[in-house]
Order: structure tokens, then C-alpha cells, then sequence
């Protein structure tokens, strides 16, 4: 059973997913109601490098049925070139787009340079600003520096309640399966790392039991696949799929 449980892609406009997911022949704009006919879920990976406009997220929402969710990735401004600093000043940008949709989201996904050291004042002083003015969101966190795999950064996360990221990329970034809050929310990047590469059979068997554990306990799962090339998200989060149903 999938109860709890949302499985997708990082995006959905993908033009090399043509005549693998997509017919040939769809526009543009039709390419998110066809993703939604198979996915109930997805991340949005634009908002990291340009943000949307408010009639843009409006009309993704209007486009897939109710209960479909986005994922939005914060803006790089904010996590790789603000490196978390002046959230007071970095935030509300981001928000004031996404508050118009804010009922059809699942976690806001924080994404960290691999350069970004954890720092308790500063990562404190960020979720705090979180906690304090954005309290109906949820949020993930995806750290890349190994400083962030340790108890006092896990206990922090804990505290505010806010989901570790649990990123499947081989040996390319550190990675932790801890589980920080309700929601857990799993990233894979493919088996190297390089989003060009398939996970294989008996892979995705084991992360299937590893979900359907987390399930048990009565957490939220978040699955999305990153490794767009030749289409192997698709494949493998159907695969998933097929296995949790």
C-alpha cells in the first residue's frame, strides 16, 4: 500500500524523456498534466536557480488533480551564494511565490554546496527564522559536507523538526540514513552520483523494504528520483512504485 508514501522525479520537463515518457508530438504545457496521470508527486528544481513567477505555480497547481504535490527546492541565492546567512532578508522572496500554493506542497527541499561547513549558530539561527515565519511548511535538508554527519547538527534537525535528506549517490557526496522527523525524504541521484545511470533490480528491492519499514512506523515517505538521463528516474520510480503497491 502507497498510503503515506510519495514516489516521483526531480522535475518533469525533461526534452530527452521524449518517446521514453513523453509521445513525441506534446507541447511544452502538456507535459506536467501527462507527468501527473502516472506520478502523484514531484520536486520542483527550477525554483533552485530561477524563481517562478506566482502565476506560474498557479497555474502547475491548476494543471494536476488536487491531491498531487510539489516539492520546491529553495533558491541557490539563499543556500550557495547567501550560504544561509540574512534569512530575514533571503526568505520572504521565496515565500511570498510560493504561499499561493503552499496547501499542495510536501516539504520545501534545502539543498547545501558541499563547501557549506555546519556551523550551529548560523544553521540554528536559519531554522529558527523557519520555525518562527514559515510554520506550515515542512522542510528538508540535503547537506553535502560531512561536518553535517554528526549528532549535534542531527539533533538540531531534530529539534526543529526538519527532514534529513537521505541522498542515494554512491560514494559522490557523504550521506546518513537518519531520520530526523515525521517526514523522511530520499534522493537518488543514481548509483554514481552522475544522474546518467540506473539503479538495479536488486536496489531498488532493498530500498522498497527499507520504505515499507519506514511506512510502518507511521512516517512520511518522500522518493524522488534525479537520475533524469535516458530516463532511468522513470524507470526506477515505477519500479519503486510497482514494489510498494
Amino acid at each position: 500500500m502507497l498510503t503515506g508514501i510519495h514516489i516521483g522525479t526531480s522535475g518533469w520537463s525533461y526534452a530527452h524523456w521524449r518517446d521514453i515518457f513523453y509521445p513525441e508530438h506534446l507541447a511544452g504545457n502538456e507535459l506536467l498534466p501527462w507527468y501527473a496521470k502516472t506520478f502523484k508527486v514531484t520536486e520542483i528544481n527550477t525554483s533552485f536557480y530561477h524563481l517562478p513567477l506566482v502565476s506560474t505555480v498557479e497555474k502547475w497547481a491548476g494543471e494536476v488533480p488536487a491531491r498531487f504535490k510539489f516539492c520546491p527546492k529553495i533558491s541557490r541565492y539563499i543556500t550557495h551564494v547567501k550560504r544561509l546567512l540574512e534569512p530575514e532578508e533571503t526568505l520572504p522572496k521565496f515565500f511570498d511565490v510560493f504561499d499561493h500554493i503552499h496547501k499542495r506542497l510536501g516539504p520545501v527541499l534545502i539543498q547545501l554546496p558541499p563547501t557549506l561547513q555546519f556551523e550551529q549558530e548560523r544553521a540554528a539561527h536559519f531554522f529558527q527564522i523557519l520555525k518562527d515565519n514559515y510554520k506550515d511548511y515542512t522542510f528538508a535538508l540535503e547537506a553535502r559536507h560531512e561536518s553535517w554527519l554528526a549528532d549535534e547538527p542531527m539533533e538540531l534537525l531534530k529539534k526543529y523538526r526538519i527532514a534529513w535528506v537521505i541522498a542515494y549517490s554512491g560514494k559522490r557526496w557523504p550521506a546518513a540514513e537518519e531520520v530526523t522527523a515525521k517526514d523522511i525524504y530520499l534522493r537518488f541521484h543514481g548509483p554514481d552520483g552522475h544522474f546518467a545511470t540506473s539503479y538495479t533490480n536488486k536496489q531498488i528491492e532493498g530500498y522498497a523494504k527499507k520504505i515499507s519499514d519506514w511506512q510502518q512506523q507511521r512516517h512520511r515517505i518522500w522518493a524522488f528520483f534525479n537520475n533524469d538521463g535516458h530516463g532511468y528516474a522513470i524507470k526506477n520510480a515505477l519500479a519503486l512504485t510497482d514494489l510498494l503497491k
